[in-house]
């Protein structure tokens, strides 16, 4: 049986569909006082595994996934998180930080049974999967990305990694297919005066992909955009994982000159083009 939470339930349904598994009826609504309300109104049977496919971009989300989890609490559980929310909160900067990355994971982790098995995609860092105690296993969905721009027929095309600790998978969709990636590197000239522009490539009369794992507010993109344009690139695209996209971050891409954006369905937005599904159905089925 594959549940499909409320943040997930496109990609849920796809993956149902590769596995030739039921897909269970949820209800998803609110109580008058604002508090989540969740029913899996389908029989879940007696025995066997359940897999729960649920995004946590906000802390309502997170409830809900806690809330489908009990329902399913005692059974062998394949968890699919695709977009891991709060896995960037992983250090402690200030005294009284809490590490939210692990609170997270201690929380998820207490409604799972023995051999039960937890999958992310492109989390934030891996680092983070050492905070459960069930097994668990970061996808990486760069191929798909990957895929998607060979079918775009980019003239003379370069990938751009925003910054150099972003450049691994830039590297990864560039060697898939067979082009150059370079990496924004930022000068300072002042206090306020800073100026960005790839390391080693020159842009100009190329088709640029900038490549991340995330976009969320859009101002860094934005700002590379605007500075590739003005180094002569013809054409600048985004390629991302999880399309956050926060606010307003369509519109500053879009008044920055995007051509177009390209993300998967780990966040069910209206640029979500290249399907998890596939991915998550082969780990499943391993």
């Amino acid at each position: 049986m594959i549940i499909g939470g409320p943040s997930s339930q496109l990609l849920g349904g796809r993956i149902a569909a590769i596995l030739k598994e039921d897909l269970a009826l949820c209800e998803y609504s609110s109580f008058p006082d604002g508090e989540a309300y969740t029913q899996v109104c389908s029989d879940l049977g007696p025995d066997g595994r359940i897999v729960v496919v649920q995004s946590t971009p906000s802390d309502r989300d997170i409830i809900q996934l806690l809330q489908l989890l009990d329902v399913c609490r005692g059974r062998k559980i394949d968890l699919v998180i695709p977009y891991f929310g709060y896995a960037r909160q992983d250090k402690q900067f200030k005294p009284g930080e809490p590490l939210s990355a692990r609170a997270m994971a201690v929380a998820v982790d207490a409604f799972l049974a023995e051999d039960s098995r937890i999958f992310t995609i492109n989390i934030h860092d891996r680092s983070v999967l050492n905070n459960f105690s069930h097994q668990a296993t970061d996808l990486d969905a760069t191929p798909l990305l990957a895929d998607e721009i060979k079918k775009m027929g980019l003239d003379d095309p370069v990938i751009i990694s925003p910054d150099k600790g972003a450049v691994r998978m830039a590297k990864a969709a560039a060697e898939r297919l067979g082009v150059p990636y370079d990496y924004l590197e930022k000068t300072r000239h002042s206090g306020t005066e800073v100026s960005m522009a790839p390391k080693e490539i020159d842009a100009s009369g190329r088709d640029v992909v900038i490549l991340d794992d995330m976009i969320a507010t859009g101002g860094t993109m934005a700002q590379a955009i605007s500075i590739l344009k003005s180094k002569g690139a013809k054409r600048v695209y985004l390629g991302s994982v999880h399309p956050v996209l926060t606010g307003s971050a369509v519109l500053k891409l879009c008044r920055a000159g995007v051509e177009s954006i390209i993300a998967t369905d780990t966040l069910e937005k209206a640029v979500s083009t290249v399907s998890t599904a596939g991915l998550v159905a082969e780990a499943l089925r391993r």
